[in-house]
């Protein structure tokens, strides 16, 4: 089909619940894709932050064709070889003990919000039900999530909310203690948030929160839904913090772009979940662990979170390089590969939709701040063939002020 016709079938069909750039993908391959006309892209979006290893890599590649062959599905009423595999492997190499496998980072923060209130209810304490989190945070969709993210846009239709959770302002310890209550049960941060800008929370700030969550007999939760993974330089983004949570959840690039969400925690809390107090039916079915198994291996085997690491210290070297060159970048901010670009001035949608008529695909949040958030697998020639391109486009709105 030609793109002007899918675009008038969408929107014939399809709820109008996205903006959408005028492009059609057929099929990707490593740092690329192709539109329905044959132009190449070079993905620095990552479906955002999901294609971690790129398109089409042949261990996904081969692990998903191999498992729709064998069997896509069966219920969690069985026993699942990957999920048992992929579970393993997640603990193995983080501080959980336990997973839990649902459909997306939304419903693994449920799980993670059920899961801390049934431990307090569990362990005598019914009272301790309330949820801190971080302004300018973003934790999924639902109800229950839209009340735990700390911004007001997505809160102002759906209202009222799931009750019982507060946003406080990022990096300030003082106001968090200030927030908790007898009926607090936890906090729950992302390490880095993402939806916002690429906001990362201080050292000293998160090592002073795993010392209040544990003075106070409060459960610590690290949204690592778009942090996780290698994405920061690290398999998980709290390692550069030196503190561990009591649970955290994971999604967007553990498949690899199959829908898969992970809650993991540790025994003591875990523990709070028995038969039927959760469950899913599609969640960790055995093609969405397979494909899991297969990137986490990948990641793993590959070392993709130290060239993560590397690639991220040089993409921020050559972003600094144009900052230095120009008066369009105001800040540049981030960990690893997940990086934000606040501008100078609200042209950021603008500057997003030039990089796609020259073949690069970034992100960008709001005006003012474009967000890059490429494959794990990048090399210093992808941005080599990015940064001057990018430099050009910011630098003609500087020219036109």
């Amino acid at each position: 089909m030609r793109l002007d016709e899918i675009m008038e079938m969408d929107s014939k069909y399809y709820m109008h619940t996205f903006n959408r750039a005028p492009v059609c993908f057929e099929r990707g391959e490593g740092m690329y894709l192709w539109d329905i006309d044959g132009k190449r892209y070079m993905d620095l979006l990552a479906g955002i932050a999901v294609s971690a290893l790129g398109h089409s890599h042949p261990a996904l590649v081969q692990a998903i064709t191999d498992q729709v062959s064998k069997l896509i599905h069966c219920s969690n009423l069985y026993y699942i070889e990957y999920q048992a595999k992929l579970a393993k492997l997640i603990v193995e190499n983080s501080c959980a003990d336990k997973v839990f496998f649902a459909n997306s980072g939304a419903e693994a923060n449920e799980g993670a919000i059920k899961l801390a209130r049934l431990y307090f209810r569990k362990n005598g304490h019914p009272e301790k039900f309330e949820i801190i989190t971080l302004e300018k945070s973003f934790h999924g969709r639902t109800l229950a999530t839209l009340a735990a993210t700390g911004q007001e846009k997505y809160h102002k239709n759906y209202s009222p909310l799931t009750p019982r959770f507060l946003s406080v302002p990022i990096n300030n310890l003082d106001a968090l203690e200030k927030a908790i209550t007898e009926n607090t049960c936890a906090v729950m941060i992302e390490p880095i948030q993402g939806e916002s800008g690429v906001n990362p929370t201080d050292y000293e700030y998160i090592r002073g929160v795993r010392e209040l969550c544990n003075r106070k007999n409060i459960l610590l939760i690290f949204d690592e839904v778009q942090c996780g993974l290698g994405r920061t330089g690290t398999l998980f983004a709290y390692q550069h913090y030196g503190v561990e949570p009591d649970i955290f959840t994971l999604a967007k690039a553990l498949a690899g772009g199959f829908p898969i969400g992970a809650l993991c925690a540790k025994d003591f809390v875990a523990g709070a979940f028995e038969p039927g107090d959760h469950g899913s039916t599609f969640g960790g079915n055995p093609l969405a662990c397979r494909a899991g198994y297969a990137v986490l291996s990948t990641i793993l085997n590959e070392r993709l979170c130290e060239n993560s690491e590397k690639m991220g210290e040089y993409f921020m070297e050559q972003l600094q390089g144009i900052k230095d060159e120009t008066s369009m970048i105001k800040e540049i901010r981030g960990k690893g590969l997940m990086i934000g670009v606040e501008l100078t001035k609200p042209v950021a949608k603008k500057v997003n939709a030039k990089c796609l008529d020259e073949g690069f695909l970034i992100g960008n949040v709001g005006d003012s701040i474009i967000r890059l958030l490429p494959p794990l697998i990048i090399t210093k020639e992808n941005i080599d063939e990015f940064i001057p391109v990018f430099g050009k486009i910011l630098a003609s709105y500087e020219l036109n002020s």
